[in-house]
């Protein structure tokens, strides 16, 4: 359903694995910090500093032991206990600041609300820096907060937010000048928009849009005719039309995925096959607690794609 005057907020707390770690272990602040996927393969999470270095998401730890030793970057395995009590309790930081119903958890680090109520109410940039100074003073966890017209405009927001020092962790697009904004949104790769996939975004570059202002001064109906009615919808949400409201229940999942990377290569068939059994088994746990049930189970196993001299990715599908 489209709607206008409608206004979003998203909050997404900086860094959140290393922002959490750095609570209960401040000898961590302003070091280069990351935090390892399960099994201490590849870099999932960085503070600022790790990011300056140039150590890129997803990165597998071993390629970056040199760099790791010449910085003395502190390097962590993951503890999702801890982000996910710090991500609830963030949660419901943010909940005492609407209603129960202009709230939707987005992801354990992200969350969306709805202020068009309190608009007439509050300084809607005061507002959200109040959020930001109880969020650290309560959790010492810092955050920055995009404001739009709908979701996707405030997810934009956001990574300005995060991206300019200038707006302090709030930009507001909503009451910036048009001038402003356009200067600001020009300079915003169309790969940043919220659902423009990468095969998107080369189809998109191949059109002339490569940036988010080429996007919003995109006709909707052709975009449409190009992509899909999804796409359309971006277009309309950047143009400040609300096409998608807030969820308040979780989608069921089409599947599941429960993967993981070796921290180091494994020979023994015994070690593979009790690897197999675990993550099954808590893609199972993850799908009864849904309250779903599959047609299919596979299983895909491959060797290091860093590793040249040998390829092995069976994949198997019981039903």
């Amino acid at each position: 359903m489209k709607s206008e005057n409608e206004i979003f907020a998203l909050v997404d707390v900086n860094n959140c694995y290393v922002s959490c770690e750095r609570v209960f272990n401040p000898a961590l602040n302003d070091r280069p910090t990351i935090v390892l996927s399960n099994n201490d393969g590849c870099a999932v999470a960085r503070s600022q500093e790790a990011k300056d270095l140039g150590i890129k998401m997803g990165i597998p730890v071993f390629q970056i032991q040199d760099l790791i030793k010449q910085h003395d970057i502190q390097v962590l395995s993951s503890n999702f206990s801890l982000y996910g009590e710090m991500s609830k309790r963030f949660m419901e930081l943010l909940g005492d600041y609407v209603a129960p119903g202009d709230q939707e958890v987005y992801s354990i680090d992200e969350c969306f609300l709805k202020l068009t109520a309190y608009e007439h109410l509050f300084d809607l940039t005061e507002y959200a820096q109040d959020m930001r100074a109880k969020a650290w003073r309560w959790l010492g966890l810092p955050c920055c907060i995009g404001i739009g017209r709908s979701k996707t405009e405030a997810k934009i927001a956001n990574h300005l937010a995060k991206k300019n020092k200038f707006f302090n962790g709030v930009c507001n697009l909503v009451h910036m000048d048009p001038c402003s904004t356009e200067t600001l949104l020009a300079q915003v790769d169309v790969s940043e928009v919220w659902g423009v996939g990468r095969q998107n975004c080369k189809k998109l570059n191949a059109m002339g849009v490569q940036s988010v202002l080429d996007l919003i001064n995109a006709n909707p109906k052709e975009i449409k005719k190009q992509f899909s009615i999804v796409m359309e919808k971006t277009v309309l949400e950047l143009q400040g039309l609300s096409c998608i409201d807030l969820s308040d229940d979780a989608v069921a999942k089409k599947q599941i995925i429960s993967s993981r990377s070796y921290g180091n290569p494994v020979y023994e068939m015994d070690d593979i096959k009790a690897s197999v059994r675990l993550y099954v088994a808590r893609a199972v746990k993850r799908m009864r607690e849904d309250g779903s049930i599959c047609k299919m189970i596979g299983v895909y196993i491959q060797t290091s794609r860093f590793d040249k001299s040998e390829r092995y990715s069976p994949y198997i599908v019981v039903q």
